[in-house]
């Protein structure tokens, strides 16, 4: 079989990519060993950057009807809970929903968009050619081989297309053993409950049909050695340890372990092989990020992919996902790094350090809102290409309130959007294929958007390039050496 695309994996990551291609036009197929999704979910915060990228393509709400709004996420399990609610975002909270569901919500709009996925079968290697990649894979009636013009490995910590690509994984091993259980309470804390003590780290997180996910390390979880599986009792009795009560925890539907082993891929890309997600990065889950960069990820790749293959990209394009999404991963791993040293810390000197860190936070709104912005992704931006670009450049676009619709609502995957906000409608001559126009109605812009007369926003939501240029003919010189750039002539 001949696909333009072959992906890796069908965890969040992979599905989001898939149906990010099929809504550019791209012949997609997903290779995942499992026949069935994983009822344990792992991952179990959507973020409100995730939130937002859905809402770009109209799919957020069964996310915001099933999950369960929290109003701001931690750092370190620090006592100050991070404020989401000075984000500025339309979404400014977390939702609470298992990764099971989110899953199946993208598995089914990855499948209406006529996405092939092929359950029950893996990637076992692939051989690379100039103008194609031979994916080998082996199911259920044997071994088989796609061809595809690209792979992309979205098929978790122990990628297999990493392995088969060569590409060098290094990192630190895991030296910290934390723990789960998704189990009934009869007397739940109240929603983002967390505790820091000398016996331990505790959290409490409200999920979806009457299950908490509780959450912890205790100082005898500091550890290289296996201690064999969690079990209710241990679980009770940790949780004891600390709360005072187990919060009549019954009826355990999850308990599991996990590491704090951190690595980070070498390179994103080789080739005609990508990475993304937990096969690009793995990390301690602080924070609940994991799953929320993987989608990222997916978003910045897949338009470079359907760009290229659609043939309105310039050739370098590609090259930038390593460029952009690498020191995103670095960032994500240095932090969560810097999470587990401080979710450890029950020492008399850690526990100074937690206190300080307590008050800067408590005493420096900007402080909460930097940290929050950075967990949530929002802070998330690329750097420009130029040394003259508008600051705004690289940054993720706001959904901007226009007189006839919003910003987000006019993203599409297979597109750039150029936003004319000087009203004249005379940028409608650089309608092209891979670029939208689209001139706005006078409309109240935020602080950063007050002198703006135009600005270029790239299918994941990222600004490409935005100009105050008052005087035309230095604004329209502006935008046609970006749009070289971004598209072919």
């Amino acid at each position: 079989m001949d696909y333009q695309v072959v992906v890796a994996g069908a965890g969040p990551t992979g599905l989001w990519l898939a149906g990010e291609l099929r809504r550019a036009g791209i012949t997609v197929a997903i290779v995942e060993p499992r026949t069935q999704r994983d009822p344990r979910s792992r991952a179990l915060t959507v973020h409100p950057r995730t939130i937002e990228t859905f809402a770009s393509r109209g799919l957020h709400e069964p996310f915001l009807r099933e999950g369960v709004p929290l109003p701001g996420g931690h750092f370190a399990v620090l006592d100050p809970r991070l404020d989401f609610r000075r984000l500025p975002s339309p979404f400014p909270y977390t939702l609470s929903l298992p990764q099971e569901r989110t899953e199946e919500l993208l598995e089914q709009e990855a499948r209406d968009l006529g996405t092939e996925i092929l359950r029950g079968h893996e990637v076992t290697g692939f051989a690379e050619h100039s103008d194609h990649v031979a994916v080998h894979t082996a199911g259920p009636h044997g071994s088989s081989t796609l061809r595809a013009t690209y792979l992309v490995g979205c098929d978790g910590v122990r990628s297999t297309v990493r392995t088969a690509a060569g590409i060098d994984c290094p990192g630190t091993p895991s030296t910290v053993l934390g723990w789960l259980g998704d189990v009934v309470l009869d007397t739940p804390p109240a929603p983002g409950y967390s505790h820091f003590g000398p016996a331990g780290t505790l959290m409490a997180v409200p999920m979806p049909g009457g299950i908490h996910r509780v959450v912890g390390i205790t100082p005898r979880d500091l550890t290289t050695s296996w201690p064999g599986d969690l079990t209710l009792e241990e679980l009770r009795e940790n949780v004891t340890a600390m709360a005072g009560t187990d919060f009549g925890m019954r009826d355990p539907v999850w308990l599991s372990r996990f590491g704090n082993a951190t690595r980070l891929a070498a390179q994103y890309r080789k080739g005609r092989v990508f990475l993304a997600g937990d096969a690009a990065h793995q990390h301690f889950p602080a924070g609940g990020v994991g799953m929320n960069v993987g989608i990222h990820d997916a978003a910045n790749l897949a338009w470079k992919l359907a760009a290229t293959l659609n043939g309105w990209a310039p050739e370098a394009l590609l090259d930038s996902y390593h460029a952009e999404r690498h020191p995103v991963g670095a960032d994500l791993t240095a932090t969560s790094r810097a999470q587990v040293a401080l979710m450890t810390a029950f020492t008399p000197e850690g526990l100074d350090l937690r206190g300080l860190l307590t008050r800067l936070i408590t005493t420096l709104p900007d402080l909460n809102d930097h940290l929050a912005a950075a967990v949530s992704s929002l802070a998330v931006a690329y750097p420009a290409t130029t040394p003259d670009a508008h600051p705004l450049t690289g940054t993720r676009a706001p959904d901007l309130t226009l007189a006839d619709t919003s910003l987000f609502a006019l993203l599409r995957a297979d597109r750039h959007l150029l936003l004319d906000l000087t009203g004249s409608g005379r940028l409608t001559g650089y309608a092209r294929p891979g670029l939208h126009v689209h001139t706005a109605a006078p409309y109240q812009p935020p602080a950063d958007f007050t002198d703006v007369r135009a600005v270029l926003v790239r299918p994941d939501g990222h600004i490409a390039w935005a100009s105050d240029a008052g005087h035309e003919t230095t604004l329209t010189d502006s935008l046609t050496a970006a749009l070289a750039t971004t598209h072919r002539k």
